[in-house]
């Protein structure tokens, strides 16, 4: 999830991960954790979240 928040020098973002799971219940949870075979789509999603704050960054 993407964030925009406002500090001393102006609106800013930052950036939460997190992947939906069910657990032994069968309700869902968000993780925080990742897996070996989690990482390479996680550098996708950091690389595109990153892309998507520079676009609006600049735009100011």
């Amino acid at each position: 999830m993407i964030w925009q928040n406002v500090g001393e020098k102006g609106p800013f973002f930052a950036t939460t991960f997190s992947r939906p799971f069910k657990d032994q219940a069968g309700a869902w949870r968000n993780g925080t954790s990742f897996g070996f075979n989690d990482l390479e789509a996680l550098m996708n999603v950091a690389f595109e979240a990153k892309e998507w704050m520079t676009a609006r960054t600049l735009k100011r």
